[in-house]
């Protein structure tokens, strides 16, 4: 008898700590991974909650999300009740929380240290046993806006040209600029400005070139803006007046022998826009529109290059001895064989003296582009710092390679009839932030002293 307990009792000896065995791995299981992408170091009165939780096979239980102030949790997201956050399946073992953070979604959001905090569980065991995981960031709350104050006055802005601010701005990290409608110019340090020898070194003192667009209205809202971490924002309104400006309009006949020059040598260096050079006019009009979007992107993206110091100085130069072939911001209308294909607008100044001349800068600066750039062939652009970009085109050869200084009157390469020219001559034109202004302006040095270097000084 005793011999038959004893072989009975043994395999449920051994089932029950196979058992127990399988319940402690199971309570020793990771649990779900938690990636806190946002928020990062600070909440204001916007803010951006972003979470990433992975679960292996996908078994997840449980899922919290909760803000921390002061020993009370707010909860912002729950499986059970997820509010107003949005829950993406962006795998089948991983899911993505995001959410508004800031003072209208938590109401009782103060000034201070918090803490966003995440609790995942995922089954175990044959969903007898959970596996959790949690994880915490810590924050800091920011709720009082940056000081923004305007410094310099007269601010004066033809139609499709620039202008220049000095303001100053309270905390002096904050990110800061100008919002001409909806379009955004960046502020810098004026640190990085020296005016007759002497540079500006409060900490808090910023300055901004802007432009009034060709294609804005006039009465285009401008304000000045201080923007911090937290996403806290200040906006000033900028005093100034502005101008209408004569845009032109011109007739541009395109002709076969046109069409069998530039565009072949245009979708050579374009295979991405993915257009047959079969039928020429329908190729031109991709190349005239789609390619001439891409193009300016491109440029836009250079903005990002620019330096944070102010490089040039004086007037910029006009090409020497050069006769004006086409005006900023020229509206044109293409057609072909007397019939109406296209309709763009032509954002430079087209410059000609002979074939072939030296193509010379127009003031110093730092080559962050010098190769093909689709409708403008062969192109060198130069960051003159802030923003303040130029762009020469057309080229029929480049002696600059991007990272290049180079100095006003240094030649760069010599003009042609790349891309989409009609002829030999040089298009230029002034960037800032990214977008085409009218070079006008930049070759007049009463314009440099009165509506830069005036207000530089006054704010010494």
């Amino acid at each position: 008898m005793r011999k038959l307990f004893i072989i009975i009792l043994g395999p449920a000896i051994l089932l029950a700590a196979a058992v127990g065995a399988a319940w402690v791995w199971a309570g020793r299981s990771a649990g779900p991974a938690i990636d806190i992408l946002q928020p990062v170091g600070t909440v204001g009165a916007a803010g951006h909650l972003d979470i990433v939780v992975e679960t292996p096979g996908g078994q997840l239980a449980a899922l919290d999300v909760s803000f921390e102030q002061n020993g009370r949790e707010t909860r912002l997201f729950s499986l059970a009740s997820p509010g107003t956050a949005t829950l993406q399946q962006e795998t089948p073992e991983r899911v993505r929380i995001t959410r508004a953070l800031g003072r209208k979604d938590v109401p009782d959001l103060q000034a201070g240290a918090a803490r966003v905090i995440v609790r995942a569980a995922r089954q175990v065991l044959f969903g007898l046993r959970q596996a959790e995981t949690m994880a915490a960031r810590e924050v800091q709350v920011r709720l009082e806006p940056p000081r923004v104050t305007v410094v310099s006055t007269h601010h004066y802005v033809n139609h499709g040209g620039a202008e220049f601010v000095v303001y100053r701005v309270t905390p002096p990290e904050a990110t800061s600029g100008v919002q001409a409608g909806d379009v955004e110019f960046a502020g810098y340090p004026a640190s990085g400005v020296h005016v007759d020898g002497v540079s500006l070194s409060d900490p808090s003192l910023k300055v901004a070139f802007f432009a009034l667009l060709y294609d804005q209205d006039l009465d285009t809202p401008l304000h000045v803006f201080a923007r911090d971490e937290a996403g806290n924002v200040a906006r000033v309104p900028l005093e100034h007046r502005t101008f209408p400006a004569p845009f032109g309009r011109s007739r541009i006949e395109l002709t076969d022998g046109f069409l069998s020059r530039v565009v072949p040598a245009v979708l050579a260096h374009a295979p991405d826009l993915g257009v047959s050079g079969d039928d020429l006019l329908a190729a031109y009009l991709a190349i005239n529109g789609e390619l001439r979007r891409r193009n300016a992107d491109q440029i836009a993206r250079l903005a990002a290059k620019t330096s944070s110091d102010m490089l040039w100085r004086g007037p910029f130069q006009q090409l020497g001895h050069s006769q004006v072939q086409a005006r900023f911001a020229d509206h044109r209308t293409y057609y072909y064989k007397d019939k109406e294909v296209d309709q763009q607008v032509h954002l430079g100044f087209d410059l000609a003296v002979t074939a072939n001349v030296p193509v010379r800068t127009a003031n110093r600066g730092t080559v962050v582009h010098a190769g093909d750039l689709g409708i403008y062939g062969n192109t060198v652009i130069l960051d003159h710092g802030m923003g303040v970009q130029s762009l020469y085109a057309h080229l029929s050869s480049i002696g600059v390679r991007a990272g290049d200084t180079v100095d006003p009157g240094q030649e760069i390469g010599r003009s042609g009839q790349t891309g989409l020219a009609g002829g030999d001559h040089l298009h230029f034109t002034m960037l800032v932030g990214g977008r085409m202004v009218s070079p006008v302006e930049w070759w007049d040095p009463h314009w440099i002293e009165d509506r830069i270097l005036r207000k530089l000084r006054e704010a010494r």
